[in-house]
């Protein structure tokens, strides 16, 4: 049984060129829950750290990159705000990612603790050592 004194987290990193969306966010989703851990337990947080780069070379399957929006309500009468997939793409590729990634997490208390050890980069260039790289 793992404690929190126990807890060694592994730090992984994925690369998003030419990957699709959906499939690399369940994954990056697995590892954050620690459910590639052989000692998983539902109720604790023992997850890993995923560091994700080339955010802006995510493809989408389908139609989706033309059709897909992103919807945000400001909780006044008639202000829903709509923003399309391109558009999001050029000005924050890191949100794509994230947004994915929080749709697939249980929505607990731990969901915020999980979605820290998240680190988006747009680019290639990381500012973290020492992390095994996860082949596609």
């Amino acid at each position: 049984m793992a404690n929190k004194t126990e807890q060694n987290r592994n730090w992984y990193i994925f690369d998003l060129k030419d990957q699709i969306l959906g499939r690399s966010c369940t994954r990056i989703a697995d590892i954050l829950n620690g459910k590639n851990r052989p000692d998983y337990l539902p109720n604790l947080d023992l997850g890993g750290y995923v560091v994700v780069i080339n955010a802006k070379d995510v493809k989408l399957s389908g139609n989706k990159e033309l059709d897909k929006r992103y919807y945000k309500h400001t909780s006044y009468i008639g202000n829903l705000k709509t923003k399309e997939y391109k558009d999001i793409k050029e000005e924050n590729p890191e949100f794509i990612i994230k947004h994915a990634v929080s749709g697939m997490l249980p929505k607990n208390k731990l969901q915020a603790l999980k979605l820290n050890r998240l680190k988006v980069y747009a680019g290639d260039q990381h500012p973290h050592v020492n992390v095994k790289f996860v082949n596609k």
